[in-house]
């Protein structure tokens, strides 16, 4: 099954090569990995002490960003490596001054994971969530490398509990501690012999309340908001865009609405501007701060600022959930917002729980968004009421960082 799995990661490297041809996001995941180790060897301190923190992606980074935070403050003699496996977490954190070194992850594999331990020597790793790579987790066991995972979530339907999932399974044994966001995934590697396994809860509690307790002004904002409620549409594909059009068209008169699209490209930004049939502006188009803006619209055309943006919105729309899953809503119910998204959601812990406390509505279409919507905007007291629901949930939330933190300082004290 190794040989099997070795030549599925190798063909996986030689699709992205060819799609490097055409497509700019492949040809940056390839071309930041040619002459990766001579980049490492060149740039790192061989003999110095280490500790690896590996992210697949920017959302993993942020979830994982509190516990970086604290290592740095809890293990300062230790230079902080962190990994990539996508170039959207790469491009945007390669000069993040948290690490002390920041790479692409190579493409696992026998060599290539032995080669990079050796350059990195790391006291211990850190993976965020779901990066259970074969070859790294094995050479971390092989080195006596202490390896943990952080924020992961498990559910029967995952390979590694399937009769055919044994090699998979594997993986998960060789990891010397899960931190897991909930009891039903302890109680699932419990069931299944894994028991070096903690209930953490999600660090991205931590972080997007952070997050929250310093929101920077964004005057520009609130100038387009002016006096009128605000209503923000973030990470949006197209199949969210088409129920969020007419919801613009009935209620321009009486909201400012803010579309956030999950891709910020030209293509994308022009799209939304073509789907939204009433005046729009960009944020790179607002000269001044002090503009009274009367177009109802606001398309973002800018990488980071979603986060932010919730603090000045009165109701917001999560994407993704009319495809392969919603994004992060806990940016938006950490400033009490009552949440809407699609269908897609029950994967996620967080939309589940928020769902069933009835702050979140997930809606399959746009007359169930209309309905709801309408509910929300004639009863102040149950927005209110849900302001109060979800202030209590994130508060009582918190302190995954603190679990982790603790367990690593008193078994691996440095």
């Amino acid at each position: 099954m190794e040989t099997l799995y070795a030549i599925g990661v190798a063909g996986y490297g030689l699709l992205l090569r060819i799609a490097a041809l055409f497509n700019p996001k492949a040809a940056a995941w390839v071309n930041g990995r040619k002459h990766w180790q001579q980049k490492i060897a060149s740039s790192i301190d061989t003999s110095g002490k280490h500790i690896w923190f590996h992210c697949s992606s920017l959302g993993e980074y942020e979830q994982g960003r509190p516990v970086m935070e604290r290592l740095r403050m809890e293990y300062p003699e230790y230079k902080m490596v962190l990994t990539f496996f996508s170039p959207s977490g790469y491009e945007q954190k390669k000069n993040d001054p948290l690490a002390d070194y920041v790479f692409y992850l190579p493409l696992d594999g026998y060599r290539n994971s032995k080669k990079f331990l050796e350059l990195v020597n790391p006291y211990f790793a850190v993976f965020v969530k779901y990066e259970f790579w074969h070859f790294y987790i094995k050479a971390l066991k092989d080195k006596k490398i202490p390896s943990f995972v952080i924020s992961a979530i498990f559910r029967p339907s995952q390979i590694y509990f399937k009769n055919y999932g044994v090699f998979f399974y594997q993986i998960l044994q060789r990891i010397t501690h899960l931190f897991v966001q909930n009891q039903a995934s302890l109680e699932l590697l419990y069931d299944n012999k894994l028991t070096n396994v903690t209930v953490s809860g999600d660090t991205r509690f931590d972080r997007v309340y952070m997050n929250s307790q310093k929101a920077v002004k964004l005057d520009k904002i609130a100038a387009f908001k002016n006096d009128k409620p605000l209503f923000i549409a973030g990470s949006t594909w197209p199949s969210d865009d088409k129920i969020l059009r007419q919801l613009v068209i009935d209620f321009k008169d009486q909201f400012k609405f803010i579309i956030v699209p999950h891709e910020i490209s030209n293509i994308s930004v022009n799209r939304v501007q073509r789907i939204f049939p009433v005046k729009s502006l960009l944020y790179s188009g607002l000269i001044s701060d002090q503009n009274s803006y009367v177009d109802p619209v606001l398309i973002i055309d800018n990488i980071g600022m979603l986060s932010t943006l919730y603090s000045y919105a009165d109701y917001a729309y999560i994407g993704g959930g009319f495809g392969a899953g919603i994004h992060n809503t806990l940016e938006a119910a950490v400033y009490g917002l009552p949440l809407f998204f699609g269908p897609s959601y029950k994967k996620y812990s967080e939309a589940v729980q928020l769902t069933a406390m009835q702050t979140a509505f997930p809606v399959s279409s746009y007359d169930e968004l209309k309905k709801q919507f309408e509910v929300l905007i004639s009863n102040s007291s149950l927005k209110e009421q849900i302001r109060n629901k979800n202030h209590v949930y994130m508060i009582a939330s918190r302190g995954a960082t603190d679990v982790i933190i603790n367990y690593l300082k008193m078994n691996y004290p440095g």
